[in-house]
């Protein structure tokens, strides 16, 4: 995740293509990331969510022009969009990274979180990095279920500003260490 931008792989799982984004995306990223429960249980999305804004979350994930790399869930075949969330590894330093995700209500307890989590844990692995972090409001159960079904061990609470709630939160915090 350093040095020359390389291309991003497609990675895929049983149900799910997990694909670089592309600006056909907006639109449903923009429909979902709307939802208040989707923005309520992550940190960074706004609610209301700005016009634009899914505009330029794609244009920076095209242009890879910051520390992360986010993935279209995509549960649809090749020629169509079945964008249903997003999942972003963000380097945190050498061989590390964090690991955020979301997915949009009508898909939850679906499995594909756990999918697409279980992927990019391979990827990452497979890319060299020796630890993933990860945390999440402490009312997301569901959350809390994906991370501990791919690896992840507790390592404590903590807080985090939502910008959707416009206060801390409470967190739980995980850590999932690779193969090296």
């Amino acid at each position: 995740m350093s040095g020359a931008v390389q291309p991003q792989p497609e990675l895929r799982t049983p149900r799910l293509r997990l694909r670089p984004l592309r600006r056909a995306d907006a639109g449903l990223i923009e429909l979902y990331a709307s939802d208040a429960k989707v923005a309520r249980m992550t940190a960074r999305i706004p609610h209301p969510y700005p016009p634009g804004t899914a505009e330029t979350v794609v244009e920076r994930a095209i242009a890879r022009s910051g520390p992360g790399t986010i993935w279209a869930l995509d549960a649809g075949e090749d020629a169509e969009n079945g964008l249903i969330g997003l999942i972003e590894l963000e380097a945190t330093g050498p061989g590390r990274a964090d690991l955020g995700y979301w997915v949009a209500p009508a898909f939850w307890n679906t499995g594909y979180a756990s999918e697409a989590v279980e992927a990019v844990v391979r990827h990452a692995q497979d890319a060299g990095l020796q630890e993933l972090t990860a945390s999440v409001f402490q009312e997301n159960a569901a959350s809390v279920k994906v991370l501990l079904r791919a690896g992840f061990t507790y390592l404590g609470d903590g807080e985090k500003h939502s910008v959707a709630r416009a206060a801390m939160v409470p967190t739980f915090r995980y850590r999932r260490m690779l193969a090296g």
